[in-house]
């Protein structure tokens, strides 16, 4: 099913418009990719959307406009709004140390190297603080960015990040026993900083991640389709996820194991499924600073702390998973700030355009100076590891992932004016 362009698309080329799906349709015709779901607004109003290809190969499911995804990491950019809704609050400051709700992380040790004996630690120079956790200047790392010993006491301790079966008050003790990598402040290494957020929200206001969530964002938003749990009867509607198999030479589906309940563990870093038309929602909110459709979650000001580079100079020298990412675009609260959009692989167009992907090449991006929005879905698995940022934008087994900048110029070339 795909609709194509919507409508008057006021400032936007429709001829060149039209372009996107033709283009993307290229990838699944090729095996590349299974399906692709993307949705195009400008100046607030849907000018583009697509649904190409199947959900679900084996099952001749055709995507639809509402198909639902695990979006991964796009999870982190919803966590982070709550966190600074409490912070609008009075609930919670942004230099608080965490260890009053977390007193797990109340005196961690630090890794002498991070990638060096677990042993060899020294105390933390100072506490961790929210703010630490918003940037992921923790010292709390992912398993699968770490090396050396400390990528196993990772998986050993806390298991798997996304599917687990512990609770957060088990998950916490587990992770209070590991190490931490940098010293508190020191450098930006992406990890579970946005899950122990989520868990500290949990404690803050005693309920469950998921209920906040719901009560503080998803109903105001409307966005009715977005939640950590999906029941049995709706999973028809969750596309299904496909990996490049080297030996076959095609996608093979992959099956993750699904919670029969809600479950005790909702990490506020990558658990969520969701839709296009539900996280456009949410998009609106931000580029609207902090407020849609009669809705305000936010005061601007707090949305332009959320978009502003909060990295030292120094900070940003540190590659990201291989790649140069800080010297192309900065970090702030919860979201990536586009700075240099040539050859970045995680936003394109005007600078200051902010975005956060996921891992299974979902992406999403917000464009104030055209006033833009582009949410692009796929369901497709690469292999992760602490340099593999580029393999996880375009290289080989990740072959699909080259639809994404198709979709990006596409767009941005329909834009009458172009970039100015």
């Amino acid at each position: 099913m795909t609709h194509g362009v919507i409508g008057s698309v006021g400032g936007l080329d429709p001829a060149k418009l039209a372009e996107a799906g033709p283009a993307l349709r290229q990838f699944i015709d090729r095996g590349e990719l299974t399906g692709i779901v993307t949705l195009t607004s400008h100046r607030g109003k849907t000018v583009q959307s697509e649904a190409l290809g199947w959900s679900d190969v084996e099952t001749k499911t055709a995507m639809r406009p509402d198909t639902l995804f695990r979006i991964a990491s796009m999870t982190k950019p919803i966590t982070s709004v709550a966190a600074l809704m409490l912070v609008e609050q009075g609930r919670i400051a942004l230099s608080d140390p965490i260890s009053h709700w977390i007193p797990e992380l109340a005196e961690p040790k630090v890794m002498r190297n991070a990638a060096g004996p677990l042993e060899d630690t020294v105390p933390a120079r100072r506490e961790i603080t929210l703010e630490d956790l918003l940037t992921h200047r923790s010292g709390i790392a992912y398993a699968f960015f770490s090396e050396g010993p400390l990528k196993q006491a990772y998986e050993e301790a806390l298991g798997d990040p996304a599917m687990n079966r512990l609770t957060p008050d088990e998950w916490l003790a587990a992770l209070g026993t590991l190490p931490l990598a940098y010293q508190p402040g020191e450098l930006f290494h992406y990890g579970h900083s946005t899950d122990v957020l989520g868990f500290l929200i949990g404690r803050l206001l005693g309920k469950p991640l998921r209920s906040v969530l719901r009560e503080m964002i998803f109903a105001p938003l409307g966005m009715e389709n977005t939640d950590f749990w999906l029941p049995q009867d709706r999973r028809g509607h969750l596309a299904s996820l496909y990996r490049y198999d080297e030996t076959a030479g095609q996608l093979l589906r992959v099956v993750p194991d699904m919670y029969d309940e809600p479950p005790a563990y909702t990490p506020g870093g990558g658990g969520l499924i969701s839709s296009a038309p539900d996280y456009h929602r949410f998009a609106l909110m931000l580029l609207g600073g902090g407020a849609h459709d009669g809705v305000r979650l936010l005061k601007p000001e707090t949305v332009q702390l959320m978009r502003t580079n909060r990295l030292t100079d120094a900070q940003r020298q540190v590659s990201f998973a291989g790649m140069p990412l800080w010297q192309k675009s900065g970090f702030g609260l919860g979201l990536s700030i586009a700075e240099d959009p040539i050859d970045n692989p995680y936003a394109c167009g005007a600078p200051g355009s902010i975005t956060w992907p996921g891992i299974f090449g979902t992406w999403w991006q917000a464009d104030p100076v055209h006033d833009l929005i582009m949410i692009y879905l796929i369901q497709h698995q690469v292999p992760v590891s602490a340099n593999s940022g580029a393999t996880i934008a375009t290289g080989r087994g990740a072959a699909g992932r080259r639809a994404l900048p198709v979709y990006q110029r596409a767009i941005y070339d329909a834009l009458q004016g172009g970039l100015g």
